[in-house]
């Protein structure tokens, strides 16, 4: 008899695991059961599908299954029966499991405000594709748009949004922007960015309610002011949606509580994604659910019966027109053990330029890095495989040592080591994308397609497309080795 494995969940974890199962052959029967009426979606493109730059299709997720996988849409798991071994949809038919994968991710939290109960018509969370459409439903006539959250997904809403032209307003309770990836100062020097780019900030401003008829819809605020708008989007963080976990008597904490290998407190149940508690910690981001959702294909296959999954150092890239940042590490250094600390920080407000690192017994700890600085991909690449830092810091913060020469040992292509993580996503190191050259991949666009670099986040896509065309001039095929050229030295953008 086949093996019997439910999924439910049809998001990025729970599409990346069917493809994972498929890929590992073998005598099972995947089922995939999606609450959303449509294909699974990369929800990381949606700011950029607010901006107006891609289209639907563009966000569609293309992974590839076939025989023995079954994909149901716009079926909602209602319960689990763990003593049947069954899960129940919304319109009742039941479906038996040997192994049940819960990949039910985490839903847009609604701040207790008067007025946002039941939500009114102009004010939508800003979380699936659905909400996506319906904000731009509403844009088309709106002239103001409020957006309340000044995090992470906030400010990639708000930037899409006024890449359409509307005027838009960022209310953030904090007294500046993204505090739990950056500090003050460069909090600051964001907001004066997004001023540049048609975002207002009001910061250190606290909501108290919402009130929306036909004319509007206003946020009222602590110090009796009112914020009036035609749409109000929320991006006040997400919750992991455990409900079915819970109801079906699991651990649950903030997460379904899960182990290394990804199973809950029933052996017979995993959990990926945003859903899932490991060790204590909530993820929220797409490569660690795609390294779990590989780790849980692994055990079940049995390809990898003893994988673990071992959780790496988060990188924080905003994804929107005209703003470079990445926020990596702890630069507060919050019980971190070890030698003395160096800080090393630059600000160029004027330009929108700020830099700060923090390095402990010569290893990259924090590091915050907005605007243009070439040296992001030689961060990156060093707070990742956490090797030394170079002895000039110089050039990490400004990208160049007294404005000469380029910034540690990525300046080009070949000068990156093989073991250089190019795609974080998807774990796609340099020595995989030029293996896959020479395997005969000869585009970027079949570089992508081979080793799934660029699939996700999309901040690599620019570095693949680098790596390509270095590829490309050195001729490997010919030469028999991979030579440096001037083509190209942007590929050292990893993400």
């Amino acid at each position: 008899m086949n093996e019997r494995i439910v999924v439910v969940g049809y998001g990025m974890a729970g599409a990346r695991l069917a493809a994972e199962l498929h890929a590992r052959g073998g005598n099972r029967r995947i089922t995939v059961l999606g609450a959303e009426p449509h294909r699974a979606y990369n929800r990381i493109m949606l700011s950029t599908l607010l901006a107006g730059r891609i289209g639907e299709p563009d966000v569609e997720l293309v992974e590839a299954v076939g025989p023995g996988v079954e994909v149901r849409t716009g079926a909602a798991v209602t319960a689990v029966d763990r003593a049947a071994r069954e899960v129940v949809t919304d319109d009742g038919e039941r479906h038996g499991y040997d192994h049940l994968v819960l990949a039910t991710g985490s839903r847009a939290a609604v701040p207790p405000l008067p007025g946002l109960a039941p939500l009114p018509e102009r004010v939508v969370p800003f979380r699936t594709l659905g909400d996506c459409r319906r904000i731009l439903a509403a844009a088309e006539g709106a002239r103001r748009v409020t957006v309340l959250g000044g995090g992470l997904l906030g400010l990639e809403a708000a930037r899409g949004l006024a890449a359409r032209g509307l005027d838009v307003t960022v209310v953030h309770p904090v007294g500046h922007l993204m505090e739990r990836q950056l500090d003050p100062p460069a909090g600051a020097v964001l907001a004066g960015t997004l001023a540049g780019l048609g975002v207002r900030s009001r910061l250190g401003a606290a909501a108290t309610a919402v009130t929306a008829d036909a004319d509007g819809v206003r946020l009222h605020l602590g110090d009796d002011e009112t914020l009036a708008a035609d749409l109000l989007v929320l991006c006040c963080g997400v919750r992991p949606d455990t409900a079915l976990a819970a109801a079906a008597g699991l651990a649950v904490d903030r997460g379904v509580v899960v182990d290394d290998r990804m199973r809950t407190s029933d052996r017979r149940i995993s959990a990926i994604g945003d859903c899932a508690q490991h060790d204590g910690t909530l993820t929220g981001l797409v490569a660690p659910a795609w390294a779990q959702a590989r780790v849980v294909a692994d055990v079940l296959a049995g390809t990898d019966p003893l994988a673990r999954y071992r959780p790496r150092p988060a990188v924080t890239r905003l994804k929107a027109a005209g703003i470079d940042l990445a926020a990596m590490g702890d630069v507060a250094g919050t019980g971190e053990p070890g030698g003395p600390v160096e800080e090393l920080t630059f600000a160029d407000p004027a330009r929108g330029t700020y830099a700060r690192l923090r390095i402990r017994d010569e290893r990259l700890t924090g590091a915050i890095l907005l605007g243009d600085n070439p040296a992001v991909g030689t961060v990156v690449q060093l707070f990742d495989r956490g090797a030394p830092v170079p002895a000039d810091r110089r050039s990490l913060l400004l990208g160049r040592a007294f404005g000469e020469t380029p910034a540690g040992p990525a300046a080009s292509p070949a000068l990156m080591p093989d073991a250089a993580t190019v795609c974080r996503c998807n774990d796609v190191s340099k020595g995989a994308l030029v293996a896959c050259w020479r395997a005969g991949a000869r585009t970027a666009a079949a570089l992508s397609a081979a080793t799934r670099a660029a699939t996700g986040c999309g901040s690599c896509r620019d570095a693949v497309a680098g790596i390509a065309g270095w590829l490309a001039e050195a001729d490997p095929q010919t030469t028999g080795e991979v030579r440096d050229t001037d083509a190209d030295r942007e590929a050292v953008e990893v993400s």
